[in-house]
């Protein structure tokens, strides 16, 4: 199988781009991500944290209904 793909790669022109391409979006993608985590403010992490804690009006009509 291997040989199959690496014979198809090597009849194209200029296919050695695609991996140095995908390395560096790659890359970016997770120093992006990185530099995001360590600059958000505490308040917004605790905000969206204590999302799935927090009730909704709808939740309350629903318990009082039953």
């Amino acid at each position: 199988m291997l040989k199959f793909v690496k014979g198809n790669l090597e009849n194209i022109d200029g296919v050695e781009v695609y991996p140095i391409i995908s390395l560096l979006i790659f890359f970016t993608f997770f120093v992006f991500l990185f530099w995001w985590v360590f600059t958000t403010k505490k308040e917004f992490i605790d905000e969206v944290s204590n999302i799935p804690l927090e009730k909704d009006e709808n939740d309350q009509n629903d318990n009082q209904l039953l």
